[in-house]
């Protein structure tokens, strides 16, 4: 009981450490700003109904939407603290997950934890632009610490929790637990006497079909049929190209794929390593959700780039690169554990300047620069002293343990400048937004036509809940409908490409736009603002 609730505290503690300090968390700068207007919009009909962005919802096939609309329906809270609220609950589940993985290799509690407290730093899979905790709260970011638990818990012959879990991670965002069931399934097929207790994993994914089935025919606001079936045409292709470069093997893989084949490389070194300390369940997940990685580099290339399949594009396999990642370091601070059990400290020290080095300098192929070598070999001292001290059974190995996993957090983004997301969040757009939300029609839509790139608008149309007409972040969806990336594409070569000029203003109009934002510094003569601060300039179409 002591021990159980130990490990609770040191779990909440991490999780913390995780959420609120590093990698952290963010809201409305990036997915978000896709996801939460859709939300808004299934829960009152009436808002945002002429942007394009919640007109073609991508939520048939989870039951994210479904949930949050539940859970409000229930407690009267905002999205806002019933999104982070579930964010920070999937990443302790994640982080126990992290910790269970450790000690079927055999670790102590304390070892175990620091491991998890290494792997929770986080890693940016770039190329396949993913993250093993992502920073907002979406159905991947969700979906993937409840793969933590899966494994987790198969690593300890947990089969029908693990599948359990596994069927939730499914129903919230299938594409990201594919990886899990592959090698899952595969273990399932194989000869043993454990197949009984695997099969009804089985049985609960096949229940979490059936449920996701029911709920995409049932989705609020009405199901957007997604082409599976369909292959992409040129000017899709180009458009996904230019829009979504990161499924797109052919286009980052000659930066990122000989960084991620060394990665493999490592799992594999890792494994035979520790082949009599991981448990037989690990051990098959230690090999197998890595090569699924890897074997996704061919399959993307094949049903993408050279069979045109809209599924591919959807699916994004190559996201499932990210195991890679994450079991290299779930291993090397494995690794370095047992070195320092057999007293092989230069061995344990390399494994713990791998397992830092991976969330200080995101290329492990590049030389970091100094600060960043002496942040990783620093945290690697530290966790070489407290993990030999919890190897000697010393009274100072808690405390010890405890330090090496608490400075790191703080450490990487502090002296390593680790800076993982800017901070677009202003006073003036805040400002913006509560004056478009009191003082204009749920109807009125408005162009940021010198935004370009940036993520403003898509902050300004969630916290406004009014109408963007046409904005960057929006065109994230071009992957997903065909007719939503013509439209999209079509009003960002009409509007953004070439701002308007002035004269513009009547076809602006003719479109259904109602108010013009600007930057100061492109202020129009002769027309009178309706509203106005240091960062924008807002102008009715309707005035003179």
């Amino acid at each position: 009981m002591k021990s159980g609730l130990l490990l609770s505290v040191a779990v909440l503690a991490l999780t913390c450490l995780n959420f609120f300090q590093f990698p952290g968390h963010t809201y409305l700068q990036q997915d978000t700003q896709i996801y939460l207007p859709i939300l808004e919009h299934m829960w009152d009909p009436s808002v945002l109904a002429d942007d394009l962005l919640v007109q073609k919802p991508h939520v048939s096939f989870t039951i994210y939407d479904e949930t949050v609309i539940a859970l409000r329906k229930l407690t009267g809270l905002p999205f806002r603290i019933l999104l982070e609220g579930q964010q920070f609950l999937f990443r302790a589940l994640g982080i126990w997950g992290l910790y269970l993985m450790a000690s079927a290799a055999g670790l102590s509690m304390a070892a175990s934890l620091l491991v998890a407290a290494i792997v929770s730093l986080g890693a940016t899979i770039s190329g396949p632009s993913v993250l093993t905790f992502e920073y907002e709260p979406t159905p991947r970011g969700f979906a993937l610490p409840v793969i933590f638990l899966a494994v987790g818990l198969a690593a300890h012959g947990r089969y029908l929790a693990a599948g359990l879990a596994a069927s939730v991670a499914f129903l919230l965002h299938a594409p990201t637990t594919y990886p899990f069931w592959v090698v899952y399934g595969v273990l399932a097929l194989l000869p043993s006497h454990r197949r009984r207790d695997l099969l009804y994993g089985v049985a609960a994914l096949v229940f979490a079909l059936a449920v996701l089935w029911i709920a995409s025919r049932a989705q609020a606001g009405g199901a957007q049929v997604q082409t599976f079936l369909s292959t992409l045409d040129a000017p899709q292709e180009a458009l996904q190209r230019m829009r979504a470069p990161y499924i797109w093997i052919s286009i980052w893989a000659p930066v990122w794929l000989l960084h991620y084949l060394f990665l493999y490389a490592v799992t594999l070194l890792g494994v035979a390593r520790l082949r009599r300390q991981l448990s037989p369940d690990l051990r098959f997940f230690a090999l197998g959700l890595p090569l699924t990685g890897i074997l996704s580099i061919p399959l993307s290339y094949l049903m993408l780039e050279h069979l045109k399949l809209a599924v591919a594009s959807q699916f994004q396999p190559l996201r499932a690169l990210l195991f890679v990642t994450l079991m290299v370091t779930l291993l090397a601070g494995v690794a370095a554990c047992v070195a320092i059990r057999e007293q092989r400290y230069l061995e344990s020290i390399v494994w713990l300047i791998l397992a830092y080095l991976i969330p200080t300098n995101t290329r492990v192929l590049e030389f970091p620069p100094q600060h960043r070598i002496l942040v990783v070999l620093a945290l690697s001292g530290l966790a070489l002293a407290a993990l030999w001290a919890d190897q000697r059974k010393f009274r100072s190995a808690w405390p010890a343990v405890a330090a090496a996993a608490v400075t790191a957090f703080f450490v990487i983004p502090v002296y390593g400048k680790v800076r993982n997301y800017p901070s677009l969040h202003n006073p003036a757009l805040d400002e913006l937004s509560a004056w478009a939300r009191s003082s204009t029609p749920k109807s009125a839509v408005f162009l940021f036509p010198d935004a370009g790139r940036d993520l403003h608008p898509g902050i300004f149309r969630s916290e406004a809940l009014r109408s963007v007409y046409i904005d960057w972040k929006s065109g994230g969806q071009v992957n997903y409908f065909k007719d939503f990336g013509e439209q999209w594409w079509s009003r960002w070569q009409d509007l953004m490409a070439r701002p308007p000029a002035e004269r513009d203003w009547t076809e602006l109009a003719e479109k259904g736009i109602g108010f013009l934002v600007l930057k100061p510094g492109h202020k129009l003569a002769g027309r009178q603002p309706v509203f106005e601060n240091d960062k924008f300039v807002v102008y009715a179409l309707d005035r003179r």
